[in-house]
């Protein structure tokens, strides 16, 4: 019905999702909001994680050739490893910055409109 691809920009978009929450989280004055909006953001997470790495290593299984399979999914790793310093990295640096750890998960923002804007330009396989 739906294309990995598809399904996997639809993850990015609930992550975009989850950033702009997060960072609006501190704002919120009612705590009864605040917990709630909380949960969501949780649930969002919880739900949608798991999907998103199974739809990205099936993609990504689908665009590789057969034969050199196991070379290209180490390569895939050292993304993911890069990909754990990067993101954090980048919070911090801006947190620093600014002084305010929501502007450090707002810049996170960035690098899921990086991704999505890579990934609507890769020409999905069948």
């Amino acid at each position: 019905m739906f294309s990995t691809k598809t399904m996997l920009l639809a993850g990015i978009s609930i992550y975009c999702i989850i950033t702009l929450a997060a960072f609006l989280l501190p704002a919120i004055t009612d705590e009864s909001v605040k917990i709630i909006v909380f949960w969501c953001i949780a649930f969002l997470i919880g739900s949608s994680m798991g999907g998103i790495q199974a739809l990205s290593r099936s993609f990504y299984g689908k665009l590789i050739p057969a034969d050199k399979s196991s070379e290209f999914f180490g390569f895939y790793n050292v993304f993911g490893k890069f990909a754990a310093i990067t993101g954090p990295f980048l919070m911090g640096m801006v947190g620093a910055y600014t002084g305010h750890t929501r502007w450090g998960v707002l810049s996170i923002l960035v690098l899921f409109i990086i991704g999505a804007w890579i990934l609507i330009r890769v020409q999905e396989i069948e």
